[in-house]
């Protein structure tokens, strides 16, 4: 359908306004306040990359029962005030450290530089420089995603720094100012569920019906967040870093809202495949057969839905387990109570969180299949529209024979 004067004239009128109101917000909302935090020291402060430019002693020694080799250097600082100075440190004599780790000469680590007891500048390893390693693994990671998804992998490239940029410049600064977490987490969720889709997969049915979706599950698992974190008395302290938090903030930040605003945005990130992909599997379907009817492609494509919701909420619980693995070890080895254990605060975040998402999930299926299915299949409804039909684009933005572009 060819889109008139009249509605292009229209729909540019339309993308004027939104992009006027969008950079009104950003421009007012987008940005880090100076007064966000108040801490007396900054994590990484007196923390220099240095180089490894002699191993000058290694052997075995023996800490209490525990031996283990260890490694004395000398490291020449690249960076701040003490750059070009040459410092001693070693690694594994005074505290206990994995025996795999062991220094090359030319390698890269940070250490921390400060005067003692008499005076004297003295130098302290902290950690390994990681940078090129990651960033090896970053660019697989991008010419992976372009080369297989091509200009969808560019888009979803696009979206993935656009949501890093919203929760990094939006998110995380209006936290910390005190602002409540969950408005603050559904306010940047919405942002994200209405442009990273669009950017990815295009203006057209498909992402309308997968947007549309996404908004009422969101609603259904943040609604069940908030019952199951007061029923369960959760008050967001399970994870040691909320104590950090509040040590170092100078404004009071609500713990509890943080976890909530948390499991908002990680649901967020697990339902925008599943929703997706049943939005995609209901335009193959009619697609490849357009004669059925609205309850024939429901059933086939939550069929579809079945096998991918019973694959992803065993992924979701597997993850949440490997994240508290090393909790479920301790308490193995000291033998503790698992009663005890499951109703620890750190445990039951961790429960609610998985099962809550696993329940968003399974949510997300039939109403994600009836969206799609009413939009898809119920287009014809939408020509009445007349010309006005073509602003809400065409079926999907694939053109993979099979699919009906109107």
């Amino acid at each position: 359908m060819k889109m008139t004067p009249r509605v292009f004239i229209v729909a540019v009128v339309l993308l004027l306004i939104l992009f006027s109101a969008g950079t009104f917000w950003a421009v007012k909302n987008i940005s880090l306040p100076s007064n966000s935090t108040n801490s007396q020291s900054t994590l990484g402060s007196g923390t220099y990359q240095a180089q490894v430019v002699a191993i000058s002693d290694e052997g075995q020694i023996k800490l209490g029962d525990h031996e283990q080799l260890y490694q004395t250097m000398l490291v020449k600082v690249l960076e701040g005030e003490y750059k070009g100075q040459e410092f001693s440190i070693s690694y594994g004599k005074t505290q206990i450290r994995s025996d795999n780790t062991r220094f090359n000469i030319g390698e890269k680590v940070y250490v921390m530089i400060g005067a003692g007891v008499d005076g004297t500048l003295r130098a302290s390893y902290t950690d390994y420089d990681r940078t090129t390693i990651l960033l090896i693994l970053f660019i697989a990671f991008v010419l992976a995603v372009l080369v297989m998804g091509r200009r969808k992998g560019l888009g979803s490239l696009v979206s993935l720094a656009f949501s890093m940029f919203i929760i990094l410049c939006y998110i995380i600064p209006h936290i910390l100012t005190g602002e409540d977490p969950v408005k603050v987490s559904l306010i940047g969720s919405g942002i994200l569920l209405g442009i990273s889709l669009y950017m990815t997969y295009g203006w057209n049915l498909k992402t309308h019906a997968s947007v549309i979706s996404m908004v009422f599950t969101l609603l259904i698992t943040g609604g069940l967040s908030a019952l199951f974190v007061s029923l369960a008395h959760l008050n967001g302290y399970g994870d040691e870093n909320a104590l950090y938090l509040i040590q170092m903030s100078s404004f009071q930040i609500n713990v509890q809202g943080l976890l909530l605003g948390g499991m908002i945005i990680g649901t967020l990130g697990i339902l925008d495949d599943l929703v997706t992909s049943q939005s995609a599997a209901v335009v193959e379907i009619h697609g490849a057969n357009p004669a059925l009817s609205m309850r024939q492609t429901f059933l086939r494509a939550i069929h579809i839905g079945q096998d991918h919701v019973a694959a992803t909420v065993n992924t979701l619980v597997l993850s949440y387990t490997g994240a508290s693995l090393p909790l479920l070890l301790v308490f193995t080895l000291a033998q503790g109570s698992y009663h005890y254990l499951i109703n620890s605060e750190m445990l039951a975040e961790e429960i609610v969180r998985t099962l809550v998402g696993s329940l968003g999930l399974v949510a997300a299926v039939p109403i994600s299949t009836v969206m799609a299915t009413l939009i898809i299949v119920g287009q014809e409804k939408l020509n009445k529209l007349g010309e006005w039909r073509t602003l809400l684009g065409p079926e999907t933005s694939d053109n993979a024979e099979g699919h009906h572009v109107h």
